[in-house]
């Protein structure tokens, strides 16, 4: 398809949005991607990545190369995640220690708002996509409730949590930045950002190319042969991490991290009522209605651009 200069600065839009989703631990950019219309052409394009790739770069050069596997796309769209993922970094680091429930609050909003979105792309209800639903909605909670381990910045560990963490970023529903929590490889990628770590990065990087080109095609096969349950699971997904981004928490128990700091460990969802300290109840209502109407604003958005 052809498209113009003015299409790729969209799509870049878009991985600017699906960064800032994934940095967050509770939000995932596959859930960004799939409600901006984008997600379909994102997993096909990262399918065309194989070892046929590398023969035509050695028989026909970078160019044909390039366009087999839709660079023009993939690139567009790395670019917005990759600066939003480097801006953001220290931005939501400051947040979420500073203003936890005016943050939790808005993602909140906006992954509340997506467990409609997803939910009525399932053509076909019926027992079995139920039980889907509710698998997945149970499969997502326990995943929540699980105390993260201790940080590990060993290559080998960094790697596999580049890859877990991936595999979840392009799943909808799913946040990878919360897989990296409960590996406790959440702060150590923040810092390795934040520092600009060069072989942190790249060592996460490397899990992330490597869980991502085999994930994608589980997934393509996924949505091929069991659309409706695939969706159906992911919506569960959804509905099941939202015990993750409840904005008022109790901690229950905290650990020391290597500066010193103490960090929570295990908290519990509590009723803002009952939340010690000020639970900027009004503020937070507000933040959720905007995070529930800026995704409604992104879905009509992405219906309207899905030709691009």
């Amino acid at each position: 398809m052809k498209r113009t200069y003015k299409d790729y600065f969209i799509i870049s839009l878009k991985g600017l949005a699906m960064g800032a989703a994934d940095v967050v631990p509770g939000v995932s950019g596959g859930t960004i991607a799939f409600i901006s219309g984008i997600y379909n052409e994102l997993i096909e394009s990262i399918n065309l990545i194989s070892l046929k790739t590398l023969r035509i770069l050695r028989q026909e050069g970078f160019k044909a190369m390039f366009n087999s596997v839709n660079g023009s796309f993939l690139v567009s769209l790395l670019i917005g995640i990759v600066i939003s993922i480097m801006s953001l970094a220290k931005v939501f680091k400051y947040l979420l220690e500073n203003k936890p429930i005016l943050v939790w609050s808005f993602f909140f909003g906006l992954v509340l708002a997506s467990i409609l979105f997803v939910s009525k792309q399932i053509k076909k209800w019926n027992f079995l996509t139920f039980i889907s639903l509710i698998i997945g909605a149970g499969v997502a909670y326990y995943i929540t409730i699980v105390p993260p381990i201790s940080g590990n910045t060993s290559s080998w560990f960094l790697i596999l949590a580049g890859a877990l963490a991936i595999c979840a970023m392009i799943l909808p529903g799913i946040s990878g930045a919360f897989i990296l929590l409960l590996l406790g490889a959440y702060e150590p990628a923040l810092k390795a950002l934040d520092d600009f770590d060069i072989k942190k990065i790249f060592l996460l990087a490397l899990g992330a190319v490597i869980g991502l080109l085999s994930f994608a095609k589980i997934l393509k096969w996924l949505f091929a042969k069991y659309e409706n349950l695939t969706l159906a699971v992911l919506t569960g997904f959804i509905i099941g991490s939202l015990s993750k981004i409840w904005p008022w928490k109790e901690t229950l128990t905290t650990f020391t991290n290597s500066h010193g700091e103490i960090k929570p460990l295990l908290q519990k969802s509590i009723s803002p009522f009952s939340f010690e300290g000020d639970n900027q109840l009004i503020i937070a209502i507000v933040l959720m209605i905007i995070g529930f109407s800026v995704l409604l604003i992104l879905e009509k958005l992405g219906t309207k651009s899905l030709e691009i």
